[in-house]
């Protein structure tokens, strides 16, 4: 062994000198590999912390999210549970050991100096027991709680309060009522979001809950050794008994009937379809560093035929072919490692540029850094890349002609070079599959960039407020507030029109529920699955949203409480097939009130640039009745040539008339469409990938699933002023309760 590691020595001191000696080839190589072997530790570092690392809880494979569907009925593929599902598992489930219903949502956070919009969470209190965490601080709540104390993360902790343990047992304003803080959890929990700053727990009683208001999210812990499968079979007949305890309307009976349980693990649930579009980049860096091994093999070969003398010397002196082997797979073997520090040195550049060029929503990529098992993947493909560069040539050339020692010998005799040609092809192959990818990723976005959404994302600003006076204590005076606000708006310079909305396009998803026609007034049963928001003053001018029919919103819409709404040409179509829908009447199937529909616009895509335009009912921004609704904190839309840059004269207006509403959600409509088909193009194209390295046949168009789940009825209400945020970006949001962002009297 010891001879053998001094013959390995000799070998590479001598084969640094021989590459000092050729500075062209050691450079030309050691940077090819440095580069591909670079990128590929860099983006296996992101594939080992987002999709290799287990969740950062106890048991994270024991953990699974639970879901619904209802095949044959007029609701999504998949939807969230009801309460009335989660007691029902809870208490009768023998595969589920603990379960907890949790959401996501923004909203105001307040102390005596400080004011923030921040994300927030309200799950049931056994949340984190379910999940197996346990806080740095304090403690967590228990079900006497209620909802009167809250739980801060470790980054919210140290940002807001400077790490002070006498936090704990004092009360400070969250979301619009008075809760005292309990505990602090450990850094690395973040959940459902690592954004989410705070939970407090949300009480659910089995005697108060109203059957069939699905949109719950739902995390679970199995019991050991327990299958997804087996878990949703269980679920699935446990469904069937809830309408005996919990009772519903004949449609409701129908969806039990229908009712199976959707099972999957949490970690699948929240990595999505990004889990796929990883590995597709994996793999495809590992081609590119397959490519950069071929073409330094191809140099190695090279180098090797003009070395035949030189092996044919060391031959003829008694020189083995191992060790001609060994002398030629020692310069590999500097060549490779060299390439592998410099991989390391790139890796730490590279990362950062693709973490920030990655499309949001990919969880846990905020972990992501050059790490031991980075360096360690580094290593491995150096080993690798010495191996498939040199081994071949070296022994090839391990065998001279000793013919080529003969004086005015022509060193190598002319031979076909099949292990070349090889190379060459397999290049070939790697780069032809690579460039067709590149260019199916142009494609994507070229066809993403040409879809009509139904709106401009040109020279658009939009932001949110959340004013909480006393004064506004009504629909109408809380409406008066906002137009006299929205007056301001407009006579800044350059403002065209100013608008407001509920939930902002490529943003925030829409809420849903069944709504009934006036000829279905007897029929409790009917109803047709329609999205809602709420909008006022100039939003459709503002949006370029065409009017197809009849009128938009006018300002006594929003003052006098007409009930008016408008509606979009699939609602349209969906609830009067060929006729004309001015003038006639709608309800929602869980309301009371009646709204008169007084214009039709044309359909938007809400959620993403793939999906087909929204079938949604647009309300005022207040009630038929002065209590029966007002928006808490709607989202602004300005119509403005400077609209990368009038934020702070906006934010001047709002420190002005509402100094303790924090402005937050700030964007131009324009960043919102990049940051849409950024994330798109990352998706279908790696779908567009995975089908032709499958063979399969590629459909010609952008449109697909939303993203988002398009039609889940809301689970319950949110506090006031909170906005639940939901989009493609984020699974867990996607499917997260979808409440009215109304604030009741």
């Amino acid at each position: 062994m010891s001879t053998l590691l001094d013959s390995w020595s000799r070998d590479i001191r001598h084969a640094g000198r021989t590459l000092r000696r050729a500075p062209g080839f050691a450079a030309v190589c050691i940077g090819t590999l440095g580069l591909a072997i670079g990128v590929s530790a860099g983006m296996f570092g992101v594939v080992n912390t987002v999709l290799l690392d287990p969740l950062p809880y106890a048991n994270a494979d024991r953990l699974m999210y639970v879901a619904a569907s209802a095949p044959g009925s007029d609701l999504p593929e998949e939807f969230g549970v009801g309460q009335e599902f989660y007691v029902t598992y809870r208490e009768q489930s023998r595969l589920l050991q603990e379960a907890a219903l949790f959401n996501s949502f923004t909203s105001t956070l307040r102390t005596d100096d400080r004011v923030e919009r921040v994300r927030m969470s309200a799950p049931t209190y056994n949340l984190f027991a379910t999940l197996g965490a346990v806080p740095v601080l304090g403690r967590l709540p228990v079900e006497a709680d209620e909802d009167r104390v809250v739980v801060l993360s470790y980054g919210l902790w140290q940002w807001w309060f400077g790490g002070d343990s006498t936090v704990i047992g004092k009360s400070y304003q969250v979301s619009g009522a008075s809760r005292q803080v309990i505990g602090v959890m450990a850094p690395e929990f973040g959940f459902p979001t690592e954004d989410t700053q705070l939970w407090f727990p949300i009480p659910v009683r089995a005697e108060n809950i109203t059957p069939g208001r699905f949109g719950g999210d739902m995390v679970a812990r199995a019991a050991p050794g327990v299958s997804p499968q087996a878990i949703a079979t269980e679920l699935t007949t446990l469904s069937k008994r809830i309408p005996a305890r919990f009772g519903g309307s004949a449609n409701y009976l129908q969806l039990i009937e229908q009712h199976r349980a959707v099972v999957r693990p949490l970690q699948t649930e929240l990595l999505g379809d990004i889990a796929s579009s990883l590995w597709v980049l994996l793999a495809a860096v590992c081609g590119v560093l397959v490519i950069a091994c071929a073409n330094v093999a191809n140099l190695f070969i090279v180098r090797a035929d003009g070395r035949q003398r030189e092996m044919a010397v060391r031959s003829a002196i008694g020189a083995g072919r191992a060790q001609l082997v060994r002398v030629q797979m020692a310069e590999a073997f500097v060549i490779a490692l060299s390439a592998g520090a410099l991989a390391v040195v790139l890796a730490l550049i590279v990362l950062p540029i693709f973490l920030r060029a990655a499309p949001a929503g990919i969880p846990r990529l905020a972990s992501v850094h050059v790490d031991v098992p980075t360096l360690l993947f580094a290593l491995g493909a150096a080993v690798l890349a010495a191996i498939a560069c040199g081994f071949a040539p070296a022994l090839r050339s391990s065998a001279p002609n000793l013919l080529s020692l003969r004086e005015g010998g022509r060193g190598a005799t002319r031979r076909r070079h099949w292990g070349r040609d090889a190379l060459v092809v397999g290049q070939t192959a790697l780069a032809l599959v690579l460039l067709i990818s590149s260019g199916l990723l142009i494609r994507s976005y070229g066809k993403l960039s040409s879809v009509d959404p139904g709106y401009t994302t040109k020279d658009i600003f939009t932001f949110q407020i959340a004013p909480e006076q006393a004064n506004l204590k009504d629909g109408p005076s809380y409406a008066q507030f906002v137009l006299t606000f929205m007056d301001r708006l407009r006579a800044l310079p350059g403002v065209e029109s100013v608008g407001l909305v509920e939930n902002v396009p490529l943003d925030e998803g829409l809420s849903a529920g069944p709504f009934r026609r006036e000829d279905q007034a007897g029929d409790p049963d009917a109803g047709t699955q329609l999205s809602s928001t709420f909008a006022a003053a100039d939003y459709f001018q503002t949006m370029e949203i065409a009017v197809l029919a009849g009128r938009p919103f006018t300002r006594e819409d929003n003052i006098s409480t007409l009930g008016n709404v408008v509606i979009s040409k699939s609602a349209a179509e969906r609830l009067w097939p060929g006729q004309h829908a001015i003038g006639r009447r709608l309800q929602r199937t869980d309301g009371e009130d009646w709204h008169t529909v007084v214009g039709v616009v044309e359909d938007v895509m809400q959620s993403d640039f793939r999906e087909a335009g929204e079938a949604l009912v647009y309300f005022p921004m207040v009630g038929p009745t002065p209590t029966s609704w007002w928006l808490a904190s709607p989202a602004y839309v300005v119509k403005t040539a400077r609209a990368e840059a009038i934020a702070p004269a906006i934010r001047e207006i709002v420190r002005e008339i509402a100094p303790e509403a924090p402005m937050y959600r700030a964007y131009t409509m324009d960043e919102l469409a990049r940051r849409s088909m950024v994330r798109l193009s990352f998706t279908h194209a790696r779908a567009e990938q995975l089908a032709i390295w499958r063979g399969r046949r590629v459909r010609d168009d952008v449109r697909g699933d939303d993203g988002g789940d398009g039609g889940h009825r809301t689970a319950g209400e949110l506090p006031a002023g909170a906005a639940c945020v939901h989009g493609g970006s984020d699974r867990v949001h996607a499917r997260g309760v979808r409440p009215a962002h109304i604030a009741h009297a």
